[in-house]
């Protein structure tokens, strides 16, 4: 690319998280209140729909990948919810053991799941600054 060429960022496409077995990860993400907007066994991918939006979570089987805790600190995904510790009570009785209490942050509230790979999803709300949230 030469110094007069640019590229825009247009918007994010997926957020992909690799698992070691398909099946098990969709269970686990429809437990923790997503959607699967499409699953394809045979290229090994799943796509999570995450509110009304094109892009998603896209989980992807990749060979050889147990069951792990998370690295501390790793990536996260962090998804917004209308009330993140109504998202902790619900992810509980979905049998999603959070990995610490709702913790209050700038903006509102975060609880953070791991999948059985370790990956990090947060679930957070704007009821500090509900101006920078989403409308509903």
């Amino acid at each position: 690319m030469s110094d007069d060429e640019s590229y825009e960022l247009l918007g994010f496409d997926h957020v992909l998280l690799p698992v070691g077995d398909l099946g098990e990860a969709v269970r686990f993400y429809e437990r923790a209140g997503f959607t699967v907007g499409f699953r394809l066994d045979e290229a090994g991918i799943a796509l999570l729909k995450v509110g009304g939006e094109t892009p998603g979570i896209l989980l992807r089987a990749e060979d050889a990948m147990g069951h792990r805790s998370p690295p501390w600190p790793s990536p996260r995904v962090w998804l917004e919810v209308p009330d993140a510790r109504r998202a902790a009570r619900a992810l509980r009785d979905a049998g999603i053991e959070p990995l610490d209490e709702p913790f209050s942050g700038a903006t509102g509230w975060t609880v953070e799941i791991a999948d059985p790979w370790g990956n990090v999803t947060g679930f957070t709300d704007y009821s500090k600054r509900p101006e920078l949230g989403r409308r509903p």
